[in-house]
């Protein structure tokens, strides 16, 4: 009963173990190749349509800038729609400043680089997650 009771035990063992090792969604890696000073940091940004622009992101990451370039990697990403922004935080308050006008005092971008005036826009921002991982380039 003993031996039994151990082989069941080293089976679910190995198989949480395994489960563990495979990916359970795709990463996302963003690239800001344009960054204007070395202060502060980027932050980022994943969003869904009922999050974009509207609440926190479904999830969120800093980069140091190097060179002028930023660098972070969104993990275990499901498959759906989504969209990405990020903006330079240059004094390190974790937020966005404006001016009094309204008009953003810390560069910003959005996937897909369609910048138009005034806020960015969930169809213009938007891209498909499917099986495979992705790569993007956002300027500011």
């Amino acid at each position: 009963m003993k031996t039994l009771a151990l082989f069941i035990a080293f089976l679910i063992s190995n198989f949480f173990v395994q489960a563990q090792d495979e990916p359970t969604g795709i990463t996302i890696t963003v690239t800001v190749p344009n960054v204007t000073s070395s202060e502060g940091e980027v932050l980022f940004g994943l969003y869904d349509e009922n999050t974009f622009m509207k609440a926190a992101p479904i999830q969120g990451e800093k980069s140091s800038i190097k060179d002028g370039i930023a660098k972070i990697t969104f993990k275990n990403v499901p498959e759906g729609i989504f969209a990405i922004s990020c903006f330079h935080d240059k004094n390190g308050n974790n937020r966005m400043d404006f001016e009094e006008n309204g008009m953003p005092k810390e560069s910003y971008g959005v996937s897909n680089n369609n910048m138009s005036y005034g806020p960015p826009i969930w169809t213009d921002a938007k891209f498909e997650v499917g099986n495979e991982n992705l790569d993007f380039e956002i300027r500011m």
